[in-house]
């Protein structure tokens, strides 16, 4: 069983997608309710996962909390779950898997960051002529990376193929920070379809209701 840190709708919700396709049992908890989060992660940012508790001394360390095994960042946790549970989410060898590797690193270096924008944005910046222009500048970046996604789309229905990727997941939950937010996020036609379809999955049906369960709780 996992335990995954988690804030609503946050990139963890692409970490708790993931972990249902590879058919692991999960026990999510919402980091606000922590007391203390910065003794789970100093960072203070989520997802943490645990697993299984350490077996020896050697393995009790910083990267270990109540025992058990922690992982943070959250493409580096999916590509620690990637690597230890069979799948086919990510091609084993070859340059397919280098290109998937790559399309998680753009979605979570870039895109991620991207969008992180908006949040500083709306929290840091008071005046409301600098707010504007800090939104515009930060749309302007976010649709041209939408765009390098669009002409990927070209030839397939998602990028890196014809099913939904680890990237695809991470991007699909993105794409829904844009409604919080006074921008014009713009998507071409092949890109609104991709997260469109990743939103039905079961997969991404189940952990979005995980989330709101706990909410409601």
């Amino acid at each position: 069983m996992y335990t995954l840190y988690y804030l609503p709708d946050a990139c963890s919700l692409a970490t708790q997608v993931i972990l249902h396709e590879l058919k692991q049992p999960v026990n999510i908890i919402n980091m606000q309710d922590v007391a203390d989060f910065s003794s789970i992660n100093p960072v203070g940012s989520v997802p943490v996962l645990l697993n299984k508790k350490a077996v020896n001394k050697e393995a009790v360390n910083s990267a270990t909390v109540n025992g058990q095994t922690s992982h943070r960042e959250g493409a580096a946790i999916i590509l620690h779950l990637l690597n230890t549970h069979k799948n086919t989410l990510l091609p084993t060898q070859g340059i397919e898997r280098d290109h998937a590797i790559e399309n998680i690193m753009f979605a979570n270096a870039t895109m991620h960051p991207a969008y992180g924008r908006l949040f500083f944005i709306n929290q840091y910046i008071t005046d409301e002529a600098a707010k504007k222009e800090a939104y515009q500048a930060a749309t302007a970046a976010i649709n041209s990376l939408w765009l390098v996604v669009e002409n990927q789309l070209a030839t397939q229905p998602f990028l890196g193929g014809e099913s939904p990727s680890p990237a695809v997941i991470l991007l699909s939950v993105y794409a829904r920070w844009g409604g919080s937010f006074p921008v014009d996020i713009q998507m071409g036609p092949n890109t609104q379809k991709m997260p469109a379809a990743v939103l039905e999955i079961p997969s991404f049906v189940r952990a979005l209701a995980a989330e709101q369960k706990q909410s409601a709780a």
